[in-house]
């Protein structure tokens, strides 16, 4: 048996690899970005701008989302019955020792595929469904070493035990299934059956090996799962092994996390693209062994045609290839304009990462709400920076946050009674330390314009002391002016201003500042979204938030302790001091503790 596996993976081994390589590259440059695509249209047709698990049943059972689901569930099988289709028809030719191309196998795959569309291959797509998990346990031990599974999973799974029990029972009977109908894809792709000729011959094939042909699978897959761990640890070891030695150069500890985090991804790549491979060259194997004891005729596959079906083939592939590159041209702009610009938030509670703001810019190291603190905020990562604005006797609109110039410039007037001349000179950093002399307060304009080049989106608290005029409406108009709708929200603790803001935009989102949140806040209105005192969040009043499709910031979030507490009732977006704290923890509650505690113990062990 081990011959035979190793002469199946071997003989076509670079198109093996090759295939699954492009393969994957390809799929993923398309259909990830026009699945993100699809999904953006899907929910802005649909309505809902947010989903939870409150609004995700009305979600699901919308027209446009069925319309979605079944659209999706049509293309992953195809999908993944064209990729297990090619990797049988490589591994059959390395069965009667033949050599063939990775378009040649593609286009025989390709050809079969096509016929799971078939009416009397209907229920063929549940089985290639059903063995997506089962074959790519390797990837799914891979994930489990670095995602931390959410507590609502655990806590749904704990306190319904009795459909959990149902699942399982549900699982083993499809799992029986299964090992009846183990050979099926080898009939179906091999010798030209119907998936009823195909699930009757593979029940014949597999009646007195089913649980030993079970037992090899799951050996293979466990096999798989044990070498991705052990190389991980073992990179993981060296890297901190070279990170002792040169331990005194700083930049070598951020250097060895991220190769850490490299070495994970480029781990999960490879068992990606070898994990089907060698699970199906395993099953092959077994089938191979199998027909021969029944002395069943192995079909030959048909590599080297000529004639006709040879130009068919070169016009179908030349064809092919023209439609591949269009979509990746054309999905792979979709994708690098959407991230360019900010896009791709799904908007999926559990699933989207919590963003971070910087209060009044990167304000603990550089002088608050002036361009140092901005650029510095850019530096430390931050996905959005809070300012104030203010309006000047010349009606110009400047950024601080204070009514009075006194604490930040040392100037003892109002906004109102000064004009942006007598202000734009002041020293709005000394107050902080006198290196920052040369700090200036400056325009609203300003700031956008370094935000939009720089795609950093914009928390704008608009401050009103009543002696505005036409306040709003010129802060909507400098949005609109540089098309910055998109990457900023207009923020005020006086509801007023955001009706305001609504009559002269409705284009430009809403976030209505509170101290204290009680009742139904949802009902107002102007408020597009809420940002909340952090001693005030409470998970009753996320849910209402989340509920009505409107999103949760927190403000001013400086402490570990609070931080881990926003992560863990579900809030959008945290407005803090400490940028670097706040992006730290984040991460590290996305991810287990599994590496973090390995790298703790070897660095123990080496001293």
């Amino acid at each position: 048996m081990r011959k035979k596996f190793k002469q199946l993976l071997n003989y076509n081994f670079k198109t093996l690899l090759g295939f699954e390589l492009i393969y994957k590259l390809l799929t993923t440059l398309i259909f990830v970005p026009l699945f993100l695509t699809l999904f953006s249209l899907l929910t802005k047709w649909s309505g809902y701008d947010y989903l939870t698990f409150e609004n995700c049943i009305s979600f699901l059972l919308h027209p446009f989302t069925l319309f979605f689901l079944v659209l999706l569930l049509i293309v992953l099988t195809f999908y993944t019955l064209l990729d297990i289709s090619t990797v049988i028809i490589i591994l059959a030719c390395s069965n009667e020792k033949k050599k063939i191309t990775i378009k040649d196998a593609f286009l025989m795959a390709l050809s079969k595929s096509l016929q799971v569309f078939h009416v009397r291959n209907i229920f063929l797509p549940f089985l290639v469904l059903f063995l997506i998990p089962f074959l790519n346990i390797g990837i799914s031990q891979g994930f489990i070493t670095t995602i931390k599974i959410p507590e609502f999973i655990k806590d749904y799974i704990y306190q319904n035990s009795f459909l959990l029990l149902l699942y399982a029972v549900l699982f083993l009977g499809l799992l029986y299934l299964f090992f009846r109908w183990f050979y099926v894809l080898h009939y179906f792709v091999l010798e030209n059956c119907t998936f009823k000729e195909a699930r009757k011959r593979s029940i014949c094939l597999s009646k007195k090996h089913r649980i030993k042909d079970c037992l090899f699978l799951i050996l293979t897959q466990v096999l798989i799962a044990i070498f991705y761990i052990f190389m991980l640890v073992l990179g993981i070891f060296i890297i901190v092994l070279v990170y002792q030695f040169l331990g005194k150069i700083k930049v070598i500890e951020n250097l060895s996390i991220t190769v850490v985090w490299m070495l994970i991804a480029i781990s999960l790549i490879v068992m990606f693209l070898l994990t089907t491979p060698i699970s199906y060259a395993m099953i092959s194997v077994l089938f191979y062994l199998h027909k021969e004891e029944k002395q069943e005729k192995i079909i030959s596959i048909p590599v080297e045609e000529k004639g006709k079906t040879v130009q068919k083939k070169k016009k179908m592939a030349q064809i092919l290839k023209y439609v591949i590159l269009v979509l990746v041209l054309l999905s792979g702009t979709l994708l690098t304009t959407s991230v360019l610009n900010g896009g791709y938030n799904m908007n999926i509670e559990y699933v989207r990462t919590m963003e971070v703001t910087a209060h009044r810019g990167a304000s603990i190291k550089y002088p608050e709400n002036t361009m140092l603190a901005f650029q510095g905020a850019k530096k430390l990562g931050a996905s959005w920076v809070e300012l104030d604005v203010q309006q000047t006797k010349d009606l110009k609109l400047i950024v601080l946050h204070d009514t009075n110039l006194k604490r930040t410039t040392g100037v003892n007037k109002n906004t109102w009674d000064v004009t942006y001349d007598e202000v734009q000179n002041l020293d709005a950093g000394s107050f902080l330390n006198p290196k920052y002399k040369d700090a200036r307060i400056p325009l609203l304009e300003e700031v956008i314009r370094y935000a939009k080049e720089n795609r950093i989106k914009l928390n704008i608290e608009l401050k009103p002391t009543g002696k505005e005029k036409h306040f709003e409406e010129d802060v909507v108009s400098l949005i609109q002016k540089y098309h910055f709708e998109k990457n900023c929200v207009i923020t005020s603790q006086v509801y007023e201003v955001l009706e305001k803001v609504k009559k002269a935009s409705k284009n430009v989102e809403t976030v209505y500042v509170m101290s204290l949140a009680y009742g139904k806040i949802t009902e107002l209105d102007a408020a597009d979204h809420f940002s909340i005192e952090a001693s005030s969040v409470t998970r009753t009043l996320v849910r209402q938030v989340h509920k009505a499709g409107k999103e949760l910031y927190v403000w001013t979030v400086n402490t570990k302790e609070n931080i881990q507490k926003m992560i863990d009732l579900n809030v959008d977006n945290i407005i803090t001091d400490n940028i670097t704290l706040a992006k730290n923890t984040i991460y590290e509650s996305k991810t287990s503790n599994v590496v973090q505690e390995y790298v703790k113990w070897v660095r123990r062990i080496l001293g």
